[in-house]
């Protein structure tokens, strides 16, 4: 048997292993391989970065958990970037299952990295039903939306929230999300009080979303895990969006490799093959 039937007759285990290491390797190491930066990613970073420091921004967690791998690289970079800036952080979640919990947790171990106090530097106000009410509701007072935070502490208790009354006060919102309560945002928040919102969402979601870029209701966009690496990369955070696109890139490559092997020795053994029977 020559070196094409073997590639030819390779048993599918091995192809299956070349696949976990393609995945699994990039995860444990960053391999960098080059991230395009386009033109929506770099509108909406510019667009906090061009913020004054200290500037009261929002961040939403509008995103379940089944949508991870994708949107939570993007609020990670999103507050590495506000946190840096020292800006005024308030979060909040439209999503009852996961939501709140998955504010608390990446916004406590990012406040930790920079060194930020909570209810003075940042605040997460958690979840409330009924989400049109709630954007609608915040743009007289944030207070009767929200009486306490996440916590159960007061709003009226917290520094932060003692300066921050409404959308007079907020000078960006970012969204990150993976349903349609971003079309509220842009239709309620931005039509109807004017503050500049930016946004995060799936993959799935982008196409839609560019038409608000377009007509200048969206201030920036990310696309699924690629939009997030480009984020990564703009804040200089490498981060799991990073990773998983190296993966991706990875994958992707083995794939190509294995169909072009796959047919030079389906070729290669069929004129082997004609030959012997000539």
């Amino acid at each position: 048997m020559n070196f094409w039937e073997k590639v030819s007759g390779m048993d599918r285990r091995w192809i299956y292993l070349l696949v976990a290491i393609s995945v699994i390797f990039p995860m444990l190491v960053v391999i960098k391989f080059p991230v395009q930066i386009t033109p929506e990613a770099r509108q909406l970073f510019d667009a906090v970065e061009s913020l004054p420091d200290s500037s009261v921004i929002f961040l939403t967690f509008d995103y379940y958990p089944s949508t991870l791998a994708e949107t939570e690289p993007m609020s990670v970079a999103a507050l590495n970037q506000m946190f840096r800036k020292n800006m005024k952080v308030v979060t909040m979640t439209t999503v009852p299952l996961g939501g709140p919990s998955i504010a608390e947790r990446v916004t406590r171990k990012l406040a930790e990295k920079y060194g930020k106090v909570y209810g003075v530097d940042y605040v997460n106000l958690g979840y409330k039903a009924n989400y049109v009410a709630v954007l609608k509701g915040m743009g007289s007072s944030i207070e009767a939306i929200y009486p306490a935070d996440n916590t159960g502490t007061m709003l009226k208790d917290l520094p932060l929230m003692q300066k921050v009354k409404n959308y007079n006060d907020v000078k960006f919102i970012y969204v990150v999300a993976d349903n349609g309560i971003i079309d509220y945002w842009i239709s309620i928040v931005n039509a109807q009080y004017g503050t500049p919102v930016g946004a995060g969402v799936t993959a799935v979601m982008a196409p839609k979303m560019y038409s608000f870029v377009e007509a200048k209701q969206l201030t920036g966009l990310l696309g699924g895990m690629k939009g997030a690496a480009e984020y990564e990369r703009l804040v200089n955070h490498e981060g799991n969006a990073i990773r998983g696109m190296d993966a991706q890139s990875m994958a992707h490559l083995l794939i190509i490799f294995l169909v072009v092997i796959g047919n030079i020795g389906f070729f290669a053994t069929r004129k082997l093959r004609r030959g012997a029977q000539g």
